[in-house]
C-alpha cells in the first residue's frame, strides 16, 4: 500500500478499491483483473488507486487480509461455545461457517481464498490458523481427556490445513461429487473417529 489512510474519506476509498478487486476477481479471474478494472469498478481514477496500492498485487494483498481479519472476527466471538461441543460436533460447526462465508456476495471470498492458496501467500493465513488452533486448545481445556491422543499438535495441523484446502476445492469444483454437507459431515466424521480410536488405544 502507497499510503495508509487515516481520514474517513480516504478510509472509505481504500474500502472501496478492495471492493472493487473482490467484484474483478470473481467477474474476470485474478490474472485477467487490472489496476484500470479495479479503478473503473470503484469508480476512481487509476491515479487515485495509486494514492493508496502501488500496484494491483498490493490490492490483492490487503484483500487477502481482510478475508482473513473477517475469518477471525466470525470465529473468536464463537471460540466457547465451539470449544464446549464434543469434536466432531466443533469440526462440523467451523465447517459450516467457513462454507457460508466463501458463498457470500457470489462467493467473491472464496475467490480470494484460491487466490491466497495458489500464490504464495499463505501468510496471511496464519491469523485464521492461529484462531483455530486457540479453538483447538480451549477445547483441549474443556475436554482434557483429549491430551492422550498421539502427535496431538501434528494431527492438529494436518486437520486443519487439509480441512481448508478440502472446502476450498469442494466449493470451486463446478459439480463436485458430494454435496458440502456430505463434505462437512465426512470431514468431522473423520475427525470423531480419529480422536475415539486414539483414546481407546491411550487406556
Amino acid at each position: 500500500m502507497a499510503r495508509h489512510p487515516k481520514q474517513e474519506r480516504s478510509r472509505l476509498t481504500v474500502d472501496a478499491i478492495v471492493q472493487a478487486g473482490f467484484i474483478c476477481v470473481a467477474e474476470r479471474g485474478l490474472e485477467h483483473t487490472t489496476t484500470r478494472h479495479i479503478a473503473d469498478t470503484a469508480g476512481l481514477s487509476v491515479g487515485s488507486v495509486y494514492e493508496y496500492f502501488t500496484n494491483k498485487e498490493a490490492v490483492f494483498q490487503a484483500m487477502t487480509e481482510r478475508f482473513s481479519r473477517e475469518v477471525v472476527e466470525m470465529l473468536q466471538p464463537l471460540t466457547q461455545d465451539i470449544a464446549r461441543r464434543p469434536i466432531d460436533q466443533a469440526v462440523h460447526q467451523i465447517l459450516s461457517l467457513f462454507g457460508e462465508f466463501l458463498q457470500r456476495n457470489e462467493q467473491r471470498y472464496l475467490k480470494c481464498a484460491r487466490y491466497v492458496m495458489q500464490m504464495d501467500a499463505t501468510g496471511y493465513m496464519e491469523p485464521i490458523v492461529r484462531v483455530l488452533m486457540s479453538i483447538a486448545v480451549q477445547h483441549l481445556m474443556h475436554h482434557p481427556e483429549n491430551t492422550r491422543i498421539h502427535r496431538l499438535p501434528a494431527m492438529s495441523y494436518i486437520f486443519i490445513h487439509g480441512g481448508m484446502y478440502a472446502v476450498v476445492r469442494h466449493l470451486s469444483d463446478p459439480n463436485p461429487p458430494i454435496t458440502y454437507e456430505e463434505l462437512s459431515e465426512g470431514l468431522s466424521a473423520m475427525v470423531g473417529h480419529y480422536v475415539s480410536r486414539e483414546l481407546e488405544l491411550s487406556r
